[in-house]
């Protein structure tokens, strides 16, 4: 008896159709990944070299009704000029003194105390942000 084949013979006409696919995918898969890794690498990269101010409140002390002592930390790149924005608010969340204090030192870590004038009493005080751009004078 004859044995019936129900398959072609394994490469003798090339490559299948399912294995070109799956060649393929796995180029275009690869090249997707490296695109991802350079754009995740891109913005790690911008985040970290972007900042060229940052400032923490260490602490700050209520000195009376109408003023805030806040002692602010500030570090930023040589001859980088700009400015924190800081708010004081009261026990109910409601704002009582907002200012932007400028640092124009060209040292990269500036250790300041600063006094914030209230309309009230204040219980809290808050580091808005910082920028290089413009601001408000001391």
């Amino acid at each position: 008896m004859t044995a019936v084949r129900d398959a072609l013979p394994e490469n003798r006409y090339g490559r299948s159709a399912d294995q070109r696919a799956d060649r393929k995918l796995k180029i275009i898969g690869a090249v997707l990944g490296a695109v991802l890794l350079g754009v995740i690498g891109w913005i790690g990269y911008g985040y970290v070299s972007g900042k060229g101010l940052s400032a923490e409140v260490i602490k700050f002390k209520v000195v009376s009704d109408e003023k805030v002592e806040i002692h602010l930390e500030v570090r930023k790149d040589a001859g980088a000029r700009g400015y924190c924005s800081l708010r004081a608010q009261r026990e109910d969340g409601t704002d009582v003194a907002r200012k932007d204090f400028r640092f124009d030192e060209d040292a990269t870590r500036v250790d300041e105390i600063l006094t914030l004038r209230t309309t009230s009493r204040a219980t809290a005080v808050e580091l808005l942000g910082c920028s290089e751009d413009g601001g408000a004078s001391r």
